[in-house]
């Protein structure tokens, strides 16, 4: 008779199918991944090999100006470009005196060798002569750039060189370059910096928090490889993406925020499982444990997964390109980490199942192993009494939503960029000995042919009704005719006072100038011309076009938003109640949020606690992305405490038992998972950028919120009142956790 020899034993065992056949999709696949554990990775690790291989032969491509503009003033830049007007950029040297007054022959000579040695380069079209400011303390020479707008940034270093040249030749002087582009070259270069220090210290971080919630290296481990991974094949699918729909410059971040938080929350939800269940079926049940946490876990991974697929999707809504390429980057990374979760993490914890709680550390182990008392205290408070826990709930989100009555949106400019670069050093410097006013605005007409010689009289009488208004405007320049003779672009200069120090009146001024142009010069000049299109556009035009898209398109997305998530969960739990709560506690969470972002940057109060000076706004863009990637966060945790609920109300617990045994049991994972997103989201609040500091505390905020007011308090107590109702219209089919035959409740209230 043969006997096996040990080798296949071990075969056997770890072949070895469990002892309840998997029905769902997710089940057999985790099987299959568990019993071809080497295949499985092996092919995951192809993937993500040829992923990221993309982003290192295809650099993701850049959004211009172009492609980013949206209403009238979008209208007006293309119609112009189209038309073959030339958008010229001006950069700008200025010479000024280290200590005491500046010498004006040293000043005159360096001057002199600013425009020599500007003008023999190749990137600069043409250089104006040097104008000196009116106290005689500073000499200004501007340099137009031979290069589109959108190459200009690459050309910045050789103008660099030039007056870094002059500068070592006047070291007296102070000699210096600055304008929009060096400002964004620099800007960017620092900011890449910023948000680089913070991705990386968010690895170690997040391992950090991860070995406290486990007490294991191998098990802490597992979610920031799987994250990391998720992420490196994000960013090349995304720069194969971006050649369709171009990046604006902060997909890329947003990719490595969103893969990184779902990538671990993903892991988190489905290691804690394998884990307990392993705990129960004993050590030796590896596959089987792997089985049930693919049926419990897994399941809600995917419909988690899908639904913050569809809410990232709400972005398209928005009608605008900087949203449609973060909505595109999120949902390629999000389905990666949901593909990466189902497919090789049962493999891997094959592979180290065995492992799965070595190497230990040696405090924090222990610090896991005891059963929950506060969660469980406070959850039978709350069931006790759901009325007076709903109402005190609500009550308290409510009163921290009441600032956002006040908000102010408006979208953020160069004067909010941080002081230490040096270009801003010089920007300031360079608006105080010469200012300019603001950018000018532009209006941008077309006609049909024939109607040439009517365009260029109506320009004549725009002229003459720009002048009607010296409070606003300072005049027109010359205006420049496309070959054709059909389309006109006439630059409207702003009054003295539209950019007197930059305050208030000016940007005041500037807005007003807009309005001018489109409610009363245009319609009564070139905007009468029949048949013809005349659009106002320019820096103004722009902000004000995007704050009031922002503002138009917020609804829309919120309620594309809000009505994908109760269809997901409406197909996910067959339940009308629980697709209404969803909704409902999104609402207010979210409301609670952005009352916070309002209290404290619409203030002063948190400057020093948070490092930054309010400029009594919230940038515009914050709160739409803010409440998609929140939503998308709080789906998961929303989708995992619910499904666990549903799993003991399947194995026939009474609603009060059910909700008690399904918020205690993941309440710890959902903690753990907050702990990593809101340590993330830190150090993305700590940065010197306010635009990112707000979003960053929006983030902080938000899942603070919905982690312990909203799952252990609100979610229970309105889940509790709602009992009669809540699986209505009912499970209709019958389910069993693996190794039980319990059928599913037919009543909601057993």
């Amino acid at each position: 008779m043969a006997t096996s020899t040990p080798t296949q034993e071990r075969r056997t065992a770890r072949a070895v199918a469990p002892s309840v056949a998997p029905r769902g999709v997710t089940q057999r696949v985790a099987v299959w991944s568990a019993t071809h554990r080497w295949t499985a990775v092996g092919l995951w690790a192809l993937f993500i090999v040829l992923a990221a291989s993309v982003s290192m032969a295809v650099a993701p491509r850049q959004a211009t100006d172009l492609d980013l503009g949206v209403g009238e003033s979008g209208r007006a830049a293309q119609t112009a470009a189209d038309a073959g007007h030339p958008d010229a950029t001006v950069e700008n040297a200025l010479v000024t005196a280290r200590t005491g007054k500046l010498d004006p022959r040293e000043a005159d000579a360096a001057a002199r060798d600013l425009v020599s040695r500007l003008g023999a380069l190749d990137e600069v079209a043409s250089v104006a002569d040097p104008v000196t400011s009116k106290d005689g303390t500073a000499v200004l020479v501007q340099a137009t750039m031979a290069a589109p707008a959108e190459d200009v940034v690459a050309q910045v270093p050789a103008l660099e060189d030039a007056v870094a040249s002059v500068q070592a030749e006047h070291p007296d002087l102070r000699v210096e370059e600055v304008g929009m582009a060096s400002i964004q070259a620099e800007f960017q270069d620092w900011l890449g910096s910023q948000l680089g220090r913070a991705t990386l210290l968010s690895v170690p971080l997040t391992l950090v928090i991860l070995l406290v919630v486990f007490g294991a290296i191998v098990m802490a481990g597992i979610p920031v490889v799987l994250g990391l991974s998720s992420v490196a094949a994000g960013l090349g699918l995304w720069a194969a993406a971006s050649q369709l729909l171009p990046d604006p410059g902060t997909v890329t971040d947003l990719l490595v925020l969103v893969g990184m938080a779902v990538g671990v929350d993903y892991s988190l939800f489905y290691l804690r499982r394998f884990r307990e269940e392993r705990q129960r079926l004993g050590k030796d049940a590896t596959i089987d444990a792997i089985s049930v946490a693919a049926k419990t876990a897994g399941h809600s991974v995917v419909v988690s997964g899908l639904a913050v697929t569809l809410s990232m999707a709400g972005l398209y809504f928005a009608g605008n390109a900087t949203f449609a390429a973060m909505a595109t980057g999120s949902i390629l990374v999000v389905l990666v980490a949901l593909v990466s979760s189902v497919t090789v993490l049962p493999a891997m914890l094959a592979i180290f199942g065995r492992w799965a709680d070595r190497p230990r550390v040696p405090v924090l182990w222990r610090l896991t192993g005891g059963r929950p008392r506060l969660v469980p205290a406070m959850l039978r408070r709350v069931l006790a009494r759901p009325v007076a826990a709903t109402v005190t709930a609500v009550v308290g989100l409510l009163a921290l939503a009441a600032p956002v009555l006040g908000i102010s949106l408006e979208n953020g400019d160069v004067d909010e960029f941080p002081r230490t670069l040096a270009t801003m050093q010089t920007y300031d410097r360079l608006v105080a000995e010469f200012p300019q006013g603001a950018a000018p605005d532009t209006v941008v007409v077309q006609v049909p042919a024939g109607q040439e010689s009517e365009l260029r009289a109506q320009v004549k009488a725009l002229d003459a009704e720009v002048a009607r208004h010296p409070d606003v405007f300072a005049g027109t320049e010359a205006p420049w005719y496309s070959d054709d003779g059909r389309t006109a672009v006439v630059t409207v200069d702003l009054a003295q006072a539209a950019s007197s120090g930059g305050g208030t009146s000016g940007s005041e001024i500037a807005n007003d100038s807009v309005a001018t142009l489109r409610e009363t010069v245009v319609p009564a000049t070139v905007g009468s011309i029949p048949g013809a299109t005349a659009d106002v556009g320019g820096n103004a035009a722009s902000s004000l076009d995007f704050t009031a898209n922002l503002r138009h398109a917020t609804p829309i997305v919120a309620a594309a938003v809000l009505g994908l998530t109760f269809l997901v969960m409406l197909v996910a739990f067959r339940s009308v109640a629980v697709a209404g709560l969803t909704v409902v506690l999104n609402v207010l969470s979210m409301a609670a949020t952005f009352g916070v972002l309002t209290l404290v940057f619409q203030g002063t109060w948190a400057e020093g606690v948070l490092g930054f000076t309010s400029n009594g706004h919230v940038v515009s863009w914050v709160p739409m992305l803010l409440f998609v990637v929140l939503s998308g966060l709080s789906l998961d945790y929303h989708v995992f405490v619910v499904s666990r609920i549903r799993e003991n109300a399947k194995l026939g617990l009474p609603t009060r038992e059910a909700i008690l045994g399904g918020v205690t049991r993941t309440a710890g994972t959902i903690t753990s998972a907050a702990a990593v997103m809101v340590g993330v989201f830190c150090l993305f609040g700590v940065l010197g950028f306010i635009e990112l500091k707000q979003f960053g505390v929006g983030l902080v905020v938000g899942v603070v919120l919905d982690a312990t007011v909203v799952r252990l308090v609100l979610l229970p107590a309105t889940m509790m009142l709602a009992r009669r109702w809540l699986w209505w219209p009912g499970l209709r089919r019958t389910s069993a956790v693996v190794g039980q035959g319990v059928p599913e409740l037919r009543s909601a209230d057993r």
